[in-house]
């Protein structure tokens, strides 16, 4: 059985109230109307590929949570009722909620026609389940499996194939029933002889690497991220969605002597410096992909980089070349693996705040071909990015950027938890103080 890994864990416990609440969001706009047969074969193909699982607890006391195949999902959402095309983000926003990848369906396929006679897609994915290039790679997978059947059939046959995780074998389901929420499959039994090693694994792991840290002096009591913002009704996250030719945002890049990444950083950080924010230093948050492979998981790892006003797209690419070879560690000098092992509370107050800083800046990269377009229908734009359904405080981040390239054109989606930032009109109206040529999605 597959396990959860530390960074699955955390964004676990988002779902239960410790943290920021979290979902992944994809979402592809086209100029026509896009059939509810061709996204029910899109929803069938993403059920039976690698969002399709769930979390279950281990029976021994140490081991790892598990991961198991399951075709539990929410049921297509799908909306003939136009809605304005200038609305398209306030109804993006709404997806993320119900979300629960261990009690419940852990992703949604939405979709609403627009009133310019175009249609938006929404496949919202808690970030338990996946990060942002985890969520690419199964979206991938999913359309490159129905491409050579007829996607205007609802009948069918072969939707998807079969999941290529050598970690998830697709459990057969010997009694599936349908309620009003979510097609629920028969759950198999954990291994309970694979909990007792895994949790002699975990428990060796952690008393060996504590007793390591201990000989150095006990270790500091972790730095909690209270920024002092009280929430409030109007703290709902702005959100805006541009693209840039990519021509136009390489040669800025290079005019500047920096690169695509580290433009796209020094944006997000100008960004907040233009919306009042007051510091002269802005503390930035860079994931970092770590797979080694295409797969749908949490494989990432956070840095972490200083940035002044004094800096430039050339001075930032040296910042966080230099921060990439030095990634965030566990707390206090501790193995991460002890985050498993204690209680979810005493777990969150350790890791409290972990890898929030100012600013975040997710570059989740080239996306591939597959996902320019919708059986027969061409996107005019594809964008990635996390939303926070349920948001109940604010966080230490004030602003997050998340940028990918498809086709000719980098797309950058903006999220900002910042009370100065009034409106998405003003959180769109910035972007005109730095002189890049970004249009509306």
């Amino acid at each position: 059985m597959e396990r959860l890994s530390v960074v699955d864990e955390i964004f676990l416990r988002t779902h239960r109230g410790m943290g920021t609440p979290i979902a992944l969001q994809g979402l592809w706009r086209t100029v026509d109307r896009v059939e509810p047969a061709l996204l029910e074969q899109v929803h069938r193909a993403l059920s039976a590929g690698q969002l399709g699982r769930r979390v279950i607890r281990a029976r021994v006391p140490g081991a790892r949570r598990g991961w198991q195949a399951t075709l539990r999902a929410y049921p297509l959402d799908y909306s003939a009722t136009p809605i304005p095309a200038a609305a398209l983000l306030d109804w993006a926003d709404t997806q993320g909620g119900g979300l629960d990848p261990e009690f419940g369906p852990g992703w949604r396929l939405s979709a609403t026609l627009l009133d310019d006679g175009g249609t938006v897609v929404s496949l919202t994915c808690s970030h338990a389940l996946a990060d942002g290039r985890g969520l690419v790679h199964a979206v991938d997978a999913a359309l490159a499996g129905i491409m050579g059947t007829d996607l205007g059939d609802p009948e069918s046959a072969s939707v998807g194939k079969p999941d290529s995780r050598p970690t998830s074998p697709r459990k057969p389901a010997p009694s599936a029933a349908r309620n009003s929420d979510a097609v629920v499959v028969q759950d198999v039994s954990p291994d309970n002889s694979s909990d007792w090693t895994d949790a002699r694994r975990q428990w060796s792991i952690v008393l060996r690497g504590t007793a390591r840290a201990l000989r150095n002096g006990l270790p500091e009591r972790p730095s909690t991220t209270d920024t002092g913002r009280a929430f409030a009704v109007d703290s709902a996250p702005r959100s805006a969605i541009l693209h840039c030719p990519t021509t136009e945002w390489d040669r800025f890049a290079a005019d500047q002597g920096g690169t695509a990444n580290s433009l796209f950083i020094w944006i997000i950080a100008n960004l907040l410096w233009n919306s009042g924010f007051p510091r002269d230093e802005i503390e930035a948050s860079l994931p970092v992909d770590t797979r080694d492979e295409p797969r749908a998981d949490n494989d990432l790892a956070m840095t972490a980089i200083t940035i002044t006003r004094a800096d430039n797209p050339a001075t930032l690419r040296e910042k966080a070349r230099e921060a990439y070879e030095h990634r965030m560690s566990s707390p206090g000098g501790l193995p991460e693996e002890i985050l498993q092992v204690i209680p979810d509370r005493w777990a969150h107050t350790l890791a409290k705040g972990a890898g929030e800083r100012d600013i975040l800046c997710s570059n989740i990269g080239p996306l591939p071909d597959t996902l320019t377009t919708l059986g027969s229908h061409h996107c005019t734009g594809v964008a990635a990015r996390a939303i926070h359904p349920g948001l109940q405080h604010l966080p230490r981040t004030r602003l997050s950027g998340y940028l990918c390239q498809i086709g000719e054109h980098y797309t950058l989606a903006l999220v900002a938890l910042d009370p100065e930032i009034k409106s998405p009109a003003a959180l769109t109206e910035l972007i005109d103080t730095l002189g890049i040529p970004l249009s509306h999605w």
